[in-house]
């Protein structure tokens, strides 16, 4: 009974949210298009014919994004789910830690690339805080693999969760690149934890 009062009061609230309502009106996969799009506003992260590698990327929201608002963008999504094809997009099932996922980006770009993007999160378990821990760590391994690929100028935007793991990802954020911040998007709702951090021009 308890989760069928849980399952009602989302699907309600889903009904009231703007940002959903305006996503299928747009023929946006998800509503968290519109994060990216105030990430852009604000930080000016893409110009036309970049490279981008989309991490976690289904159901593909942000990959729709780039997509349709950059021209000549060379991008890559990746995420362990299927994904619907998206026009002028490379797409890999895979994990990006895994040394044959990470070929394949390697050889796709034949080189460093402007830009990676992470919008990935733990699978909700209840647990707030293993959620942000968990979030967390995907953060890390990101920005790891960022470092890894990205060319002196590159910039690096991944989801974050205020929690046990913040001041740790800050602190290795700060190591890695020139220019760090954080800010959370009118589009991440208010009860949420989430923020974004976004960093440039690598250390």
């Amino acid at each position: 009974m308890k989760k069928n009062k849980i399952s009602k009061d989302w699907i309600n609230k889903q009904r009231k949210d703007i940002y959903v309502r305006r996503s299928k009106i747009e023929g946006y996969r998800s509503r968290a298009v519109y994060k990216l799009e105030e990430i852009e506003k604000k930080f000016k992260i893409f110009r036309n014919g970049i490279s981008v590698i989309d991490l976690g990327a289904a159901p593909g929201g942000w990959s729709q994004y780039l997509s349709k608002n950059i021209k000549n963008a060379k991008i890559l999504s990746i995420d362990l789910m299927e994904m619907e094809k998206i026009k002028n997009t490379f797409q890999i099932k895979g994990d990006f830690t895994e040394s044959d996922s990470k070929k394949q980006i390697k050889d796709y770009f034949g080189g460093r690339v402007d830009i990676v993007l992470s919008d990935m999160a733990a699978n909700t378990t209840g647990n707030k805080n293993m959620d942000s821990l968990v979030t967390g760590e995907l953060c890390m391994e990101a920005m790891d693999f960022a470092k890894e690929i990205l060319k002196i100028d590159g910039k690096f935007v991944s989801k974050i969760f205020m929690g046990s793991l913040f001041n740790d990802i800050l602190l290795k954020a700060k190591k890695n690149f020139k220019k760090v911040n954080i800010y959370k998007p009118p589009a991440s709702r208010k009860n949420s934890k989430e923020s974004f951090i976004i960093c440039k021009f690598l250390s």
